[in-house]
């Protein structure tokens, strides 16, 4: 089970441009609202759903590309840093399990709050 906890982690480091590739791939009426640099990747939050793409292998060439939709989202809970825990972090509880997203202390917890109720309240 720790192997499936760690799939469904991701660190956010700062924000960043949306990728062409990832504009290429929205719905009608979906817009990317924010994107921030992972490890090796870029996640896009848009109004309709967050999109983290998981580089695979040592060139990376291999994409897996996760799509969690807002109205998956059965409940959600934010934490900011503090003194000594200088990272934020989101979790959310949706039909497929728990997702946590870890945020660098450059990543405004409060705008990633506002983006997820307003899209799922």
């Amino acid at each position: 089970m720790a192997a499936v906890q760690e799939l469904m982690t991701w660190t956010f480091h700062f924000e960043t441009d949306v990728p062409n590739e990832v504009k290429e791939v929205l719905i009608e009426g979906e817009e990317a609202l924010v994107a921030y640099k992972t490890v090796r990747d870029v996640a896009v939050v848009t109004n309709k759903r967050i999109l983290i793409a998981d580089k695979q292998g040592i060139t990376g060439k291999k994409v897996e590309v996760y799509s969690i939709p807002f109205k998956s989202i059965d409940m959600y809970s934010t934490e900011n840093s503090g003194t000594f825990d200088t990272n934020s972090e989101i979790q959310l509880w949706t039909k497929a399990g728990m997702f946590k997203l870890n945020l660098n202390k450059k990543v405004d917890v409060r705008k990633l709050d506002r983006i997820i109720a307003k899209a799922i309240l």
